[in-house]
């Protein structure tokens, strides 16, 4: 068989089930994992996708011809993959998930020692070389088992050591899982506490009947914004759907943008961590770096990606990272992404500030205009970043992902697609006109100069 290069993405494995991954292509991955890493021991975790299933025990075979065991934990979100990886000592593992993506995908998060990431820098083109060479599987060893742990009450503890629970005021908080699994974990992570949860989709269904497990598009977070409001709710919360990233709602139905959470995540953290070092990834609005400094913390601007906040955690010693895309990194969670952590450290903030969301936020709403992320189609992505170079050179310009520009009231990144003829556009401002006309000049360069 061909396994087809387009499945190995820049953070993961990611294709159509079975037309580009199948169980064949699983159990390759999983033998040149397992060679990869010199692996004795790999973790395996997995999404309610109906092919799941059969994915990551083809992967756990051909683990095994390796002659690495897998530790099987089942149906669980990803963060608790990486937990079960780096707490037990693992060599690494593989999380069978397609993440937010429609039911007729799937694909693989990865993992070596420690739960480090492997990624389109590091690990995966490797990867994509070694499973693509097998012909055929070695012969299965004999000493090469799957094994089955329950991770869940351990999980919890740990997430429970984390926040002070007990302190949660009675809140009232809708919280949809999008039939993913997150319905599985929140209610023994949130059960015993003073919250009032109005649970939407915990009925853990890989087909997503009801919608699409991704937060971040307008129509999937419709529903959950409008039950906020009618269930007069204190918060929402959102998880996708293997449940590595979550999305808050206010009280007022508003979604809250992924870069003012991070700047009320880090104001948590840095409550009980004076003067850490935070990591905020560089479409950020200055809402991030500014909470960050006027709260005793050290602001460091990042690449964009999983594996560049992960290594860089791991090597200067940074308590926290956030990016825009909702993903958030912990220290104290193996330096890994988290949709739990988020959410009990919110909770924990809201009871300590005896505040709403929407007061939490109205000195980030008041002061910093953003504009979202906004894709262009360009025929030559070099040709229209040259023109942005020009365009601008009378800014303080940066190339650490694409280009980033800063003047005194505003700023923007531009970076490209990792996969398509993309460029993505993120851009902050001090007024709401400001931000609308800056915008529209840099898209109108992006697009015809």
């Amino acid at each position: 068989m061909t396994i087809p290069d387009g499945i190995f993405k820049a953070y993961d494995i990611r294709g159509l089930y079975p037309e580009e991954l199948d169980e064949e292509a699983a159990e390759r991955i999983g033998c040149a994992l397992a060679q990869q890493l010199g692996a004795a021991r790999l973790g395996a975790g997995m999404d309610p996708r109906p092919s799941s299933t059969g994915l990551l025990e083809a992967f756990a075979a051909g683990a095994a011809a390796a002659g690495a065991s897998t530790v099987d934990f089942g149906f669980v979100p990803t963060e608790m993959l990486y937990f079960g990886v780096a707490s037990r000592g693992l060599d690494g593992g593989a999380m069978i998930t397609a993440s937010h993506n429609p039911p007729q995908y799937n694909g693989m998060k990865l993992v070596g020692e420690g739960a480090l990431p492997l990624s389109g820098d590091a690990g995966i083109p490797e990867l994509k070389e070694r499973s693509q060479a097998l012909e055929e599987l070695p012969a299965r060893s004999d000493g090469a088992v799957t094994e089955r742990l329950d991770l869940y009450p351990a999980y919890v503890e740990h997430l429970h050591g984390l926040v002070d629970v007990t302190a949660f005021r009675p809140y009232k908080v809708v919280m949809d899982a999008a039939n993913g699994v997150g319905g599985k974990l929140a209610p023994l992570v949130f059960e015993g506490t003073a919250l009032e949860c109005v649970e939407m989709y915990f009925e853990v269904d890989g087909t997503f009947p009801n919608h699409a497990p991704n937060p971040l598009l307008e129509e999937n977070s419709r529903e959950i914004r409008r039950r906020v409001v009618a269930e007069k709710a204190d918060l929402g919360i959102a998880w996708d759907g293997d449940a590595d990233r979550c999305f808050f709602i206010d009280e007022d139905g508003e979604f809250v943008p992924g870069d003012f959470v991070t700047a009320l995540l880090a104001e948590a953290l840095l409550l009980k961590n004076p003067g850490a070092k935070i990591l905020y990834d560089l479409r950020a609005s200055r809402a991030v770096p500014d909470v960050i400094t006027a709260n005793g913390g050290v602001p460091l601007l990042n690449r964009v990606g999983h594996a560049f906040f992960k290594q860089r955690m791991r090597r200067e010693g940074g308590l926290f990272g956030g990016e825009v895309s909702g993903h958030y990194y912990f220290a104290d969670n193996y330096n890994a992404d988290s949709g739990f952590i988020p959410a009990l450290l919110i909770l924990e903030l809201l009871s300590q500030k005896k505040a709403t969301m929407a007061e939490l936020l109205e000195p980030l709403r008041t002061r910093y205009f953003i504009s979202g992320e906004i894709n262009s189609v360009v025929e030559d992505v070099p040709a229209a970043l040259a023109r942005i170079e020009d365009r601008f050179s009378d800014g303080e310009q940066g190339h650490l992902d694409g280009i980033s520009v800063d003047y005194d009231r505003w700023h923007f990144n531009v970076r490209p697609s990792n996969t398509e003829p993309l460029l993505r556009l993120n851009l902050g401002a001090d007024s709401q006109g400001l931000m609308e006309e800056k915008r529209d000049l840099v898209l109108s360069v992006i697009l015809d100069g």
